[in-house]
């Protein structure tokens, strides 16, 4: 007589609260004939304590135990040896009674497939049994509820870490997004701590333990006993705009770069500090490459008015505002940080935090895209004579191209300004060769990029607008083949 399988059911049972079982998990544990649970080796196993109330006193049931619950151990493969022979036993008892026919009610705590046990029986077995996971609530929702805020709201994102994270990738990480919750505490909370306070969010984040049960705790993590935290734990960092607890902090001003034009260009640190800031000031274009945030103010403005810029922004921050300024590329680099510092440095704005924060600048993009023009010394100089006269352009520009260093040129043409690169080209040709190959990068990181190189004798000033950045090599610059085609670099070997 041939036996029908038995079912294996995933079964999450929520975060501890024997109530947040939901009423499908309820049954299935009533109606199943073994019941199988996971416990260290103490033996006490908290899925196995809030379903007893749902089970029968006539079921089987199978108490898997871990050997080992720290790196600690004797077996010859290691920790990760002798966990994976756990697994392959703990699998083939399941089997054994799903193979005779018996259904199998494998508990979660939370939910089966979000950081549980059960997925590592769940691969074993979900190829040559029946199998259902009933959904459990997670101890990311209990602590939420537990914290009772909002973590994430609209287009904002909300990112889940393991505490076991390197403590730099963590903080990278935590940079980077809007709200998290780093789980698996324990012997990690100091890492986790330290990951906060490099990534600026310490005091945004909260403490939830053994959430939804009558052991619950709520706790600023900066206050929090590292030595009595347990493995049932978990940290979570609201969105700005829903940290209703964040202690009041003094306004500031943060001037920071997008890059040239990509948003994969866009640094983590960026990306964090305008998801922090109350106000964003800059340049129109440049706020529109920002995304629109609730409860974020811009203020958007000509690119001709940068002094009135930063005053407008160090007054924000005088009036207790976290300000970001928005720059493209990099601020340092011919950008909004020098304006910013020089107005900040007037008697009335001295109190006022200034920050930079970097970014990648047209220069390095541009470069990239044809190989290494920039691969030896190299002079980065503004052709705009809107804030200095021609004649010290010109004298920088002779200087250096007796220096025979490679030239990245920014702010080449304007509307209003065609005649400066006919006039570089016709100083360089003093100093350089007529076939000193010219890269033109034009929008660099946008739909409308175009890269070319040309001979600098051949640079035609009609064909360069101000959303051009030009590289002039150097009497060392080479074009040559490749697998990738024809790239250009400077060689940083000198004869």
């Amino acid at each position: 007589m041939t036996v029908t399988p038995g079912k294996l059911w995933g079964v999450g049972l929520g975060p501890g609260d024997p109530e947040l079982v939901t009423v499908k998990a309820a049954r299935i544990i009533g109606e199943a004939d073994v019941i199988a649970f996971h416990s260290a080796q103490h033996g006490r196993s908290i899925s196995r304590g809030v379903a007893d109330r749902y089970m029968r006193d006539d079921q089987t049931e199978e108490h898997l135990v871990y050997p080992v619950t720290t790196e600690t151990t004797d077996h010859p493969g290691g920790y990760q040896g002798a966990i994976d022979e756990f697994y392959e036993n703990a699998a083939a008892r399941l089997a054994a009674h799903l193979q005779a026919g018996r259904s199998v009610a494998l508990l979660a705590e939370g939910d089966p497939l979000f950081y549980s046990s059960y997925m590592h029986m769940h691969k074993r077995l979900a190829d040559r049994f029946d199998v259902e996971v009933v959904p459990g609530v997670t101890s990311v929702s209990a602590a939420s509820a537990a914290l009772a805020t909002p973590l994430v709201e609209r287009d904002e994102v909300f990112t889940v870490l393991p505490g076991t994270l390197p403590v730099e990738e963590l903080a990278r990480r935590l940079r980077a997004t809007d709200a998290a919750a780093i789980m698996k505490l324990g012997r990690t909370f100091p890492t986790v701590v330290k990951a906060l306070e490099i990534s600026g969010r310490l005091g945004e984040a909260k403490y939830v333990e053994r959430a939804s049960t009558e052991r619950q705790r709520v706790l600023d993590v900066a206050d929090v006993d590292a030595s009595a935290v347990p493995y049932f734990s978990i940290a979570l960092v609201p969105s700005p705009s829903n940290n209703r607890t964040e202690k009041p902090r003094r306004g500031e001003v943060v001037v920071v770069g997008l890059g040239p034009g990509a948003d994969r260009w866009t640094t983590d640190e960026v990306r964090h500090e305008l998801s922090a800031a109350t106000d964003l000031v800059g340049y129109v274009t440049y706020l529109d490459r920002v995304a629109v945030r609730t409860g974020q103010v811009r203020h958007a403005s000509d690119n001709r008015v940068e002094s009135e810029r930063a005053a407008f922004a160090l007054d924000l921050a005088k009036r207790g505002k976290r300000v970001v300024v928005v720059s493209s590329g990099d601020p340092g680099v011919f950008a909004m940080a020098a304006a910013v510092l020089e107005v900040a440095a007037e008697p009335e704005w001295s109190g006022v935090p200034v920050r930079v924060v970097p970014g990648m600048t047209a220069a390095n993009a541009v470069a990239s895209r044809v190989g290494a023009p920039l691969g030896h010394d190299y002079a980065v100089i503004s052709l705009s004579d809107r804030l200095k006269p021609w004649d010290i352009v010109a004298t920088r520009l002779a200087a250096v191209a007796a220096a025979d260093m490679a030239i990245a040129v920014y702010n080449p043409a304007s509307k209003s300004r065609t005649w400066q690169v006919g006039a570089m080209r016709d100083l360089l040709l003093e100093h350089r060769g007529p076939d000193t190959p010219v890269v033109i990068g034009r929008a660099v990181g946008s739909d409308q990029e175009s890269v070319r190189t040309v001979r600098l004798a051949d640079l035609e000033p009609s064909e360069i607008d101000m959303r051009c950045l030009l590289i002039i090599g150097s009497s060392q610059t080479r074009i040559v083949g490749t697998g990738c085609g024809a790239q250009v670099f400077t060689s940083r070997r000198y004869p």
